[in-house]
């Protein structure tokens, strides 16, 4: 007996070590030969509703795009198996009684009659394909074990699906879904889905399209197969042979080119999901060729537009030019993307700060006159200027001097950092080299950015990173989400309030379909040189972004945010939200009202005579009181006035005088308008006054000054001074020079190097500059 145990035992042993062996070979080749499996797609890019709405060629110039778990439909799955490998989900891979079986028949028939690859082998053959011999049988084979060993069923039934070629360079299920029909693939019927799996047998005679006549015979003969193994009712198996099948090869949609290619750029995935609604984009697609086409008699050639749903942050539309197929004028650009200047865009940003700041309320008033800052001396986009105005007048009217003062009185420091809070990257990059003129258009911005900033209004002031996609694609759009507070609530209702209005110079001329058009606050501008304009406007429901000009640069006199692209604005805004009974903002809590004095826009002092309704934020708006008028003592003839020192103790009289600065001043002068100036003080007083001293307009504080050694020029002296000022006294180096009036501009032609210039008003106050000058062969 233990004779015939020890016999049994041994081969059983030696059974178990050859399983161990092969195990251990197994495993040890699959480190040594690692499974081909990493299968390049093509990108597909799909709208808010999962439909692809474009796709790029792998690599390989095929269409191949990846078929989603979720997208085998029970159907395609029973259908697929039923006909290719009905015990797919019994075997490891290789299906021995078949090979055996294949084996018989064909050394019976001595030829090749039958074959016995399953799902799994022929995923091993389509992702390294070779000539069908004996050893890549078995190297098939070894593949499949890998693959068994590596994925799950169904992931294996979803390798084979979209790797499965169908004719040309069309490979898997999906392509050939809405290549022939224009449907994804969840959505095949079982005679669609059985047309379809017999391709795959002879795809060079069995074109879609050209012979479907011989498909639908094999078609119904596969069908006639599966209802005698009744594999579907015979209610399914009738409606199928009933179909017709009239598909032909289609073409791969080319919606939103601009945004799908910058996208396919930066993702590194296969399937990028956007939020684009693809109804409002080929309405807004076409609005923007027409509207171009119509510019281009006076040479204005592209446009661009994106669309954000204020409701979810969502980008809707985006569309890069004008036509993408015009070859002639780079349609191919991406002008939402593209870095340009923004022209006057940002002050609704920089006013809404200095809000928020309590520098300003709506109804502050500002000196719109010339100004000088370190040799920048801006202009209105008129070249006029318009003396006091308001806030809300400067912003309505986008005067350049008021926002220049406004900067300078912010600091542009904290404009810059709240830019680049919102993701503005050129403004980033050059943050060290941006001065004041960037409230002017100095800076580099794109659409995509300024109409993120502007749907922070139409959100009680609060930015959130617009979304481009959904999921993460990896793509530099898809950087999770952001919350910034760009302005308070208060804030930003005073600025739509003031945006919204239609008594403006940037209305747009000879508009006339606004009736049905809803409510909306806008903003437009146009960059130096008018290569570019903008327009960008937000209700409660969207925020659009129009850029208009040429992709060259080149600048067009007709150009002109106002005139050129808010037309369009007004367009798409009758378009996509035509009629709209959305109501407008409310004023929230912390924006309250007061009365300020219509001179200063500031709580009223006993001398105010006339009060408007302002709107500011309590605890926050500055509650200094108005100071345009001062009581001065003068003589009974109002010839010279006195200070509380000089005062005699009868013979005068108290008058109100306004106080005027002195830049306004000099802006009276130039434009010879009289104004009521404060009588010369007291020639007798001697006492010094402190206050503000004048201020030296020319020559500028630090400047290096060339002139020629040939032809020397003089330079120009001017100072600005108080309106109690009469006189003005001139030192170079310390030694007196001249004395002259306030208004009056005197010149000199200084030494070579550094040189001292001071300037002493009657009152003693004094100031000083200091310049150096080189002289120079010209």
């Amino acid at each position: 007996m233990r004779i015939r145990s020890y016999h049994i035992k041994k081969p059983v042993r030696l059974f178990g070590l050859m399983i161990v062996g092969a195990i251990v070979l197994f495993l040890l080749l699959n480190v040594v030969f690692p499974l081909p499996d990493n299968v390049e797609y093509s990108t597909i890019v799909t709208d808010d509703r999962d439909a692809v709405i474009n796709a790029y060629l792998t690599r390989d110039e095929k269409w191949r795009m990846k078929t989603e778990l979720e997208e085998i439909s029970p159907l395609l799955r029973k259908t697929i198996v039923a006909k290719e490998d009905r015990y797919f989900y019994y075997h490891p891979g290789v299906n021995v009684l078949a090979i055996g079986r294949a084996m018989v028949k064909n050394l019976v028939r001595i030829k090749r009659t039958s074959g016995a690859s399953t799902i799994t082998m022929q995923v091993a053959r389509m992702l390294e394909p070779r000539k069908r011999t004996l050893p890549a049988k078995f190297l098939e084979m070894f593949r499949a074990l890998q693959l068994e060993w590596k994925y799950s069923k169904n992931e294996i039934l979803q390798l084979y699906l979209n790797l499965v070629p169908y004719g040309g360079n069309i490979e898997g299920v999906k392509a050939a879904s809405l290549l022939y029909f224009k449907k994804n693939p969840d959505h095949l019927s079982l005679s669609e889905i059985t047309a379809l799996s017999i391709i795959p047998n002879r795809p060079s005679s069995l074109v879609m399209g050209q012979n479907n006549e011989v498909i639908v015979q094999e078609r119904n003969r596969w069908l006639h197969q599966f209802a005698k193994e009744k594999v579907f009712t015979p209610k399914e198996i009738e409606d199928a042979l009933a179909e017709p099948l009239s598909a032909n090869r289609g073409m791969v949609p080319h919606y939103v080119p601009h945004l799908s290619y910058k996208l396919k750029k930066e993702a590194n995935r296969y399937l990028i999901k956007t939020n684009i609604h693809l109804n409002t984009q080929l309405k807004v697609e076409k609005l923007v060729e027409d509207y171009v086409r119509s510019l281009r008699l006076n040479n204005i050639r592209n446009a661009a537009v994106v669309i954000i749903d204020n409701k979810t942050h969502k980008v809707i539309t985006y569309v890069g030019s004008g036509s993408f197929a015009d070859t002639i004028d780079g349609g191919q650009v991406n002008g939402a993307a593209a870095i340009r200047q923004p022209g006057s865009t940002l002050k609704p940003l920089l006013y809404g700060v200095c809000i928020d700041e309590g520098l300003l309320t709506p109804k502050t008033i500002i000196n719109d006159v010339p100004i000088n800052y370190s040799g920048y001396a801006p202009e209105n986009y008129d070249q006029k200027f318009n003396g006091y105005v308001s806030v809300a007048y400067a912003l309505e009217h986008s005067l350049n001097i008021p926002s220049v003062k406004c900067l300078q009185l912010l600091g542009k420091e904290q404009l810059v950092n709240q830019l680049a809070a919102l993701d503005f990257k050129q403004v980033k990059k050059d943050r060290n080299k941006l001065g004041l003129s960037m409230i002017l258009g100095g800076c580099g911005t794109t659409l995509e950015e300024l109409t993120g900033l502007f749907s922070a209004f139409a959100n009680e002031g609060v930015y959130e990173r617009p979304e481009y996609v959904r999921g993460n694609t990896g793509a530099n759009l898809d950087r999770g989400r952001k919350r910034v507070e760009v302005l308070s609530k208060a804030a930003s209702y005073m600025i739509s309030d003031i945006l919204s209005q239609v008594n403006r110079p940037d209305f747009p001329l000879n508009w006339q379909a606004t009736e049905r058009m809803p409510k909306i606050a806008w903003k437009t501008g146009t960059s130096y040189g008018r290569r570019d304009a903008w327009s960008i406007g937000y209700n409660k429901h969207f925020t659009v972004g129009i850029w208009v000009g040429n992709f060259s640069a080149q600048g067009v006199p007709e150009l002109s945010g106002a005139n050129t692209a808010t037309p369009l604005l007004f367009k798409i805004f009758n378009t996509i939200d035509y009629d709209s009974d959305a109501g407008w903002f409310a004023p929230p809590e912390d924006c309250a009202l007061r009365q300020v004095c219509s001179v200063s826009g500031l709580p009223p002092s006993p001398y105010c005579t006339n009060l408007i309704l302002d709107y500011f934020i309590p605890l926050v708006s500055s509650t200094a009181t108005c100071q345009h008028m001062q009581e001065v003592k003068v003589s009974v003839d109002s010839s010279i006035s006195f200070c509380n020192d000089c005062a005699p103790a009868s013979g005068y009289i108290k008058k109100l005088y306004p106080l005027i600065a002195p830049e306004m001043q000099d802006f009276y002068e130039a434009n010879s308008i009289a104004y009521q100036k404060i009588p010369p003080h007291n020639p007798e007083c001697e006492k010094i006054f402190r206050g503000d001293a004048p201020v030296i307009t020319s020559p500028l504080n630090g400047n290096e000054y060339f002139i020629s050694k040939q032809d020397p020029e003089p330079l120009q002296l001017s100072a600005t001074a108080g309106n109690d000022v009469t006189k003005l006294y001139w030192y170079i180096n310390d030694r007196f020079y001249k004395a002259t009036g306030v208004h009056e501009k005197q010149f000199f032609i200084p030494t070579e190097g550094a040189v001292k210039i001071s300037c002493t008003d009657d009152k003693g106050r004094n100031r000083n500059v200091r310049i150096s000058v080189r002289y120079v062969n010209m």
